[in-house]
């Protein structure tokens, strides 16, 4: 697996399919989720379709570059957050998704890639927004899918997944697997299975278990507000897609999204979760394929 440094302080893990003289299609994973989340198969088929497809990890996720040194106490953090001592949550993050997705045009430019299609999943989506917002003229398209905008009012957890969402997964290998099935509760509920969940889970651990990272990238995403100005001027071709059964991203961070950006097409899939499950992979790569087109 190669790993490319991006700046100066950090390095990716990353991994293409296809042919490099196809368009390129960067794929930008979501909170606490390593690259292997947009499964191999997926992008295989995608690249087939005429794609040259790059996926990597985040910063302080898989075997990128984490940012160990920098400890943040998740617990101190909200108490800071919901008391609105915005001072002490700001000294707490040592990064915010701008920086996050400054990684990514980093990768593409450390590949020799000008301009990308850029497609985001969640958190992920969060920054391929970002990277279109500061860098428009890196983004060929955008793909924002199960995503929203920073508002507090759209997109909102039910309080069942943010239950999920906080609870830390037991740090042994067998309990983190074993939890993983809790996630059944933002899955589609016609295609959720809790043996992909597992097996990604078991795939994640032995490849790098890395727990710390998330209360960072939380709190870069916290940190970093609303985008919903900004996104009203954003001129790139978007795609949102999110999937009416997602109860960890309201599908109205969707629908927001798709309001706020100038002629985006919104794409609403039934039987779709806060996951892309396999049956749905045909119709997720066709509009992917035809919006990059």
């Amino acid at each position: 697996m190669p790993i490319i440094p991006v700046s100066d302080d950090v390095s990716l893990a990353y991994e293409t399919f296809g042919d490099p003289g196809d368009p390129p299609v960067l794929l930008v994973m979501g909170f606490g989720a390593q690259m292997i989340g947009w499964h191999e198969d997926f992008c295989r088929a995608l690249a087939a379709g005429g794609r040259y497809v790059i996926r990597y990890d985040n910063r302080d996720c898989g075997l990128s570059t984490s940012f160990d040194d920098h400890p943040v106490d998740v617990g101190a953090f909200v108490a800071a957050v919901g008391s609105g001592d915005l001072p002490a949550a700001l000294a707490m993050a040592p990064y915010r998704l701008a920086d996050m997705a400054d990684d990514g045009l980093g990768l593409l430019t450390a590949l020799g890639i000008d301009r990308a299609h850029v497609v985001g999943a969640s958190m992920g989506g969060m920054i391929a927004q970002t990277m279109a917002l500061s860098h428009p003229g890196r983004v060929l398209t955008l793909t924002s899918m199960m995503s929203s905008t920073g508002e507090q009012e759209y997109g909102r957890p039910t309080p069942e997944a943010q239950a999920v969402v906080s609870a830390p997964r037991p740090a042994d290998r067998a309990g983190h697997i074993a939890a993983a099935e809790r996630e059944l509760v933002w899955a589609s509920r016609r295609y959720g299975d809790a043996a992909v969940l597992r097996d990604l889970a078991a795939r994640g651990y032995d490849r790098a278990h890395h727990p710390a990272g998330l209360g960072r990238q939380l709190a870069a995403m916290i940190l970093s507000g609303s985008r919903a100005e900004a996104l009203r001027g954003l001129r790139v071709p978007t795609l949102v897609i999110h999937g009416l059964d997602d109860t960890l991203i309201d599908p109205s961070g969707g629908r927001r999204t798709a309001e706020l950006v100038p002629g985006a097409e919104l794409l609403l899939l039934p039987d779709m979760g806060h996951d892309r499950p396999r049956q749905l992979w045909p119709r997720l790569i066709d509009a992917l394929l035809a919006h990059t087109g």
